[in-house]
């Protein structure tokens, strides 16, 4: 049972290459950003080990890591 309170992290991951839109669905809670030879992939991630698990996930699928950020909760709408 939840007390209502879900604490998640956001962290823009960046991989080499552009990604489909094929790619959205295989993750959850992931948004693609594309960018010109790279792709941020937006993650709400509600810990390390799903961190983890979405890192080896990429690199399953045979994606170059660039790299990985911690973004600061900048915008709260309650």
């Amino acid at each position: 049972m939840s007390c209502g309170f879900e604490s998640r992290e956001s962290y823009d991951i960046v991989v080499r290459g552009r990604l489909s839109r094929r790619y959205e669905c295989a993750f959850d809670r992931v948004t693609l950003i594309p960018h010109p030879g790279q792709t941020t992939l937006r993650a709400e991630l509600a810990d390390q080990s799903q961190l983890y698990g979405l890192l080896n996930r990429l690199r399953d699928f045979g994606l170059e890591l660039i790299s990985v950020n911690r973004v600061a909760e900048a915008r709260d709408g309650s």
